[in-house]
């Protein structure tokens, strides 16, 4: 019976859904010379919560230089007013942030300050962007063009005959909370701010950007405000600024903004450094950027909207984690004081608790030497601050999401060789952090529930318990808690086996087991259990409480390290597949993958986690699950499942599943699509599906990855034909399911057959992947 139905799924619907949407950037882009970036649409995600943002950056670059609609994390797609071009935006978060410095260009007299009564109105139609460019015509008849470097933002800004042409730079007022600005006028061509702002879900401490912005021309005049009271001739002010030029003849002018979190010396560093270009070079130089680094994936031929859909994800999955250095090595650190990277670039911006599954992975690959010094900069963290970071935005720490998302993290790094020379240093800290929780003076919370865990083997669910600090309570959601905190002791029992800690091995790997305490025999589901052990909430595992973002049933499957083990628990293999089937709408998905994706499996907005006994694609508890298959003696369900939550990525504004959360849910797309993907995050294991190209070269650093290049082929993959028959690495016969990073390390070709029904491939016990010892 197996595969008689299955042929008509997945890369059909991939195909057919990809086509539902083309902005005129995604369609103008058919049109071009064939440069991977002119594959890019950044509008991919402005719609429905996927909270992307259409402007200017360079990878992982300080600077996101991008249009705000007064959507609270920038650019909503469906508005029609921009507020202000600003200078920080974080790709795809779920909170209010940044949007530091929203700059506007106007004609006329300058008599509003409030960003939101001066914005001006635009048109999709007179809108384009790729990457490393924006641009759009206002309806004040003013075209605005921005592009970026990795500290800086350069605008260009054609404005109608008038010798009223202003900039506004509004200081006082961005996404997140401010707290206080000052702006000076410093001469004819140059103005700085300071701005202090605070938030991200939840208050936040306060943390300051300084900028410099140097225009191409002299003004003609200028003022400042404070409030809403306009000062003509002012150099100073607590509000704004606005500069004004001539443009009856020339109608151009063009600006260099620099930013620092250091101080107004970094800025002026990082303008020295970095400014002084035009427009068209800088803009032709982050052109270049981009055309190297989506280079390192090569996918010739292909259906040309999975292949824009597919390059869209890999650009977002490089635009974060954000360089936190000044061009002189300067940088904030976690104790406010102002250190120094040496021999290696500062980064900063943590979205942990999702980037972890994804796309720590996929920067491993692709990106080794930045993946490095992130990785370096998160161990920085610890010894600057004196913990290491849960959910961190810019020098602070936000304590955002729960469990334990920077072991994993750290542990991918050491597992892909990226910690060589600072394993020791790296461990120290996670085993501080695992054993121990934050003193009360920090601002973090770390392991906020381990005394209990530690001493009872769970986490408790704590009803309405205080916030002890700013941010997500573990106690709020202990059972989710208790199986993150399980997964992090399991690969850090792996790290401290291979740098032969031993004892902490051990230890760590009993711990490991602790996602046994939270099953519940009677409802055959992981439940919340309270402060004196007993389960609570309703037994119903679709309305259970104890779970941050999801419910019982989709953090069934979040027990990696163990698959077989939970698997027992639940009544072996059989019930597995049984439950398995049930959560995917097996055979749902079969007969209309697209639309089961659609109507059963997102069942709501990006938002609406709960209450549900489906798979959720739109979220990061989920992520791995449809690789749970390879586990169960079932390999090309996993096939199936993948390739129908791939009809989620189109290729418009709302071609994006859930909140992108600085390239988590590009990265997800991008493994999946070449089938190879990291399915026990913070080990060193990759889960095999088919891929849905016939060609992908991957072109990797040999300072981390020897062999250069891996090649993964499907000749023929398609609707029909997506089944595995065989797998062979360098032409020998592979029979697992996986591979390990050492396996990758030295595997240059990796080839699948495909065919139109499943056959025995990867169905044996000894095929499924490791359990983590």
């Amino acid at each position: 019976m197996r595969g008689t139905r299955r042929t008509r799924l997945c890369l059909a619907g991939v195909l057919a859904a990809s086509t539902l949407i083309a902005t005129p950037a995604a369609r103008s882009a058919e049109r071009t010379d064939g440069h991977l970036t002119d594959l890019v649409n950044p509008f991919i995600g402005t719609q429905n919560e996927g909270n992307t943002f259409p402007g200017a950056a360079v990878p992982f670059g300080m600077v996101q230089f991008s249009p705000d609609t007064g959507h609270n994390t920038g650019y909503d797609y469906t508005q029609n007013r921009i507020r202000g071009f600003s200078l920080v935006h974080l790709s795809g978060v779920g909170c209010r942030i940044g949007g530091d410095l929203p700059v506007l260009p106007t004609t006329g007299e300058v008599t509003q300050t409030d960003y939101a009564k001066y914005a001006a109105g635009f048109s999709h139609s007179g809108e384009e962007a790729s990457p490393g460019y924006y641009r759009v015509g206002l309806d004040s008849g003013v075209r605005a063009e921005l592009t970026a470097t990795e500290r800086t933002g350069v605008q260009r800004y054609t404005f109608p005959a008038t010798d009223k042409a202003n900039v506004l730079l509004n200081a006082a007022q961005s996404l997140h909370q401010p707290a206080g600005a000052a702006v000076e006028i410093l001469d004819d061509h140059t103005v700085r701010t300071e701005i202090t702002g605070h938030g991200f879900c939840r208050d936040t401490g306060p943390y300051t950007v300084y900028t410099i912005t140097r225009f191409s021309r002299p003004f003609t005049a200028y003022g400042t405000w404070n409030g809403s009271t306009v000062a003509p001739g002012a150099r100073t002010g607590s509000g704004g600024a606005y500069v004004r030029f001539d443009a009856t003849k020339d109608r151009t002018v063009e600006a260099t903004t620099a930013l620092s979190y250091v101080d107004a010396r970094g800025a002026a560093v990082n303008l020295r450094a970095e400014g002084g270009r035009s427009f068209d070079a800088v803009r032709n130089r982050a052109r270049e950027e981009w055309e190297r680094r989506l280079a390192a994936v090569s996918v010739p031929g292909g259906d040309p909207a999975l292949r824009r859909t597919f390059y869209s994800s890999l650009y977002r999955s490089f635009l974060a984690p954000n360089i936190g250095s000044d061009a002189d090595g300067r940088y904030i650190g976690w104790d406010r004081r102002i250190r120094h990277a040496d021999r290696f670039t500062y980064y900063q911006n943590w979205s942990l608790w999702d980037t972890y599954r994804t796309q720590a992975q996929l920067l491993g690959l692709l990106a080794p030497r930045e993946a490095r010094d992130m990785a370096l900069s998160v161990v920085k963290v610890d010894e600057d601050g004196g913990w290491l970071p849960k959910w961190g935005y810019g020098p602070v720490e936000t304590n955002v999401m729960s469990g334990d998302p920077v072991t994993p993290f750290l542990t991918t790094a050491y597992q892909m060789g990226l910690l060589k020379g600072f394993e020791e240093r790296a461990y120290r800290a996670l085993r501080k952090n695992a054993d121990e929780v934050p003193p009360t003076a920090y601002p973090g919370v770390g392991r906020e529930a381990n005394a209990e865990y530690i001493a009872h083997g769970f986490a408790p669910y704590i009803k309405g318990r205080p916030l002890a600090k700013m941010g997500d309570s573990d106690y709020h959601h202990g059972a989710s808690v208790t199986l993150e905190y399980a997964l992090a002791d399991a690969v850090l029992a792996q790290m401290a086996r291979g740098l032969g800690h031993t004892e902490d091995a051990a230890r760590y790997a009993a711990r490991a087991q602790n996602y046994r305490n939270i099953f519940d025999p009677s409802t055959g589901f992981f439940r919340a259990r309270d402060a004196a052990g007993t389960f609570t909430g309703e037994a119903d595992p679709a309305r259970g409480i104890g779970f941050h973002e999801g419910t019982a049933w989709q953090y069934q499957w979040l027990v990696p390290q163990d698959l077989p083990g939970m698997i027992g628990l639940i009544g072996g293999a059989r019930a597995a597949n049984a439950r398995l089937d049930s959560f995917f709408a097996y055979d749902r998905l079969l007969a209309d993958p697209a639309k089961t994706a659609r109507e059963v499996w997102v069942h709501g907005n990006a938002y609406d986690y709960y209450n549900a006994d489906k798979y959720n694609p739109m979220n990061e508890p989920d992520l791995i699950a449809p690789y749970t298959y390879l586990s169960t003696g079932q390999p090309w369900k996993a096939t199936d499942v993948v390739h129908g939550a791939l009809t989620l990525f189109t290729d418009g504004p709302t071609g994006m599943t859930g909140n992108d959360d600085l390239g988590t849910m590009s990265a997800w797309n991008v493994l999946s699509s070449i089938g190879l993907f990291p399915i026990q995050p913070g080990s060193d294991t990759w889960g095999l599906s088919t891929p849905v190209f016939d060609r992908v070269d991957l072109t990797l650093d040999r300072r981390f990855w020897p062999g250069g290049q891996l090649t993964v082929t499907a000749p023929g993959t398609s609707a029909s034909d997506r089944y595995v028959q065989s797998v062979r690495t360098d032409g020998t016969p592979h029979t697992r399911t996986y591979l390990t990073t050492d396996a990758l390390r030295s595997v240059r070709s990796l080839a699948f057959t495909v065919g139109p029904r499943p056959s025995e491939w990867g169905t044996s016990p000894q095929a499924a992947p490791p359990v983590l010892k």
